[in-house]
């Protein structure tokens, strides 16, 4: 019997003893910004219906333009010659406008690593990007019909060679060197801030009459003086009647000066602050 009391109490001992301390719980996972992005772009039938749906509709607006001697898709801005009498041309962004660059973006995504300028330019040099829905059948179209397809990319002027092979191996036209300017194209007399295009535009605007512009960013478009959240809407305000005419707009959900218009533009900040405002931005009514 008093073995009994004895292995009774010495399992009640045991059982008063402090529990082993619980595992820690594992650290939530960081929401990756681009994943649900770079999903869409990859695998939502609704993406590539957009860019068809941009496309096709371009193309049936495109002898109307050419029939208009007084058409233009050039803001005053940009537009340094008149426009009258000069050849047509249509001009198209390249990354996600003209070619798919989401591979890229899904590597970044698998391997946890931000953008960084040596991965994106072995990325173009590969010249491996496939082309956007619509964009060959529509290009092919414009020079068909004397329309000249000029490319105004921020792509290095580095990468140039690259870029026009990927888009000879599309299928996309490409009349020559001169149809691409890209970052760091000189324009005489004019003198480029930053990445921003109006340099590239008003060497345009020099030799065509642009009927449409094409781009995933409203730089595509025109030059932003400020680029905050009411900065882009007074920006693009004056041309809102352009949108589906002259300018078509193309979704990007991954990158573009949207962003960091979201945190003051300030990539000093950390990636935790920058995300911080950035739900605040967000709205919940």
């Amino acid at each position: 019997m008093m073995r009994r009391h004895a292995l009774f109490a010495l399992l009640l001992l045991a059982g008063c003893t402090a529990a082993p301390p619980p595992r820690p719980m594992a650290p939530a996972v960081a929401a990756d910004d681009n994943l649900n992005a770079t999903a869409w772009v990859q695998n939502a039938v609704e993406h590539d219906l957009i860019y068809l749906q941009t496309y096709r509709d371009a193309q049936r607006h495109l002898a109307a333009a050419l029939a208009d001697r007084r058409w233009d898709a050039l803001t005053p801005a940009d537009r340094l010659e008149p426009a009258r009498g000069l050849p047509p041309a249509v001009v198209l962004d390249i990354d996600e406008t003209v070619l798919d660059n989401s591979p890229y973006q899904a590597r970044l995504i698998r391997a946890h690593a931000p953008f960084d300028q040596a991965s994106w330019d072995a990325w173009c040099r590969e010249a491996r990007a496939r082309a956007l829905p619509g964009v060959v059948a529509f290009t092919r179209y414009a020079m068909a019909h004397g329309v000249k397809v000029i490319y105004i990319s921020n792509r290095d002027k580095a990468l140039d060679d690259a870029t026009l092979a990927n888009l000879r191996q599309v299928g996309a036209p490409v009349s020559g060197p001169e149809a691409l300017l890209g970052l760091g194209t000189a324009v005489p007399g004019c003198e480029q801030h930053g990445s921003d295009k109006g340099c590239r535009r008003q060497w345009v605007s020099r030799h065509y009459r642009v009927l449409m512009q094409f781009g995933d960013q409203l730089g595509d478009f025109l030059d932003i003086p400020r680029n905050t959240p009411a900065g882009r809407e007074a920006a693009v305000k004056p041309y809102i009647d352009w949108i589906g005419r002259r300018w078509f707009v193309l979704p990007n959900p991954s990158y573009g000066s949207w962003e960091p218009a979201l945190f003051g533009n300030d990539w000093q900040a950390s990636p935790q602050e920058r995300r911080r405002r950035k739900i605040d931005a967000l709205r919940v009514e």
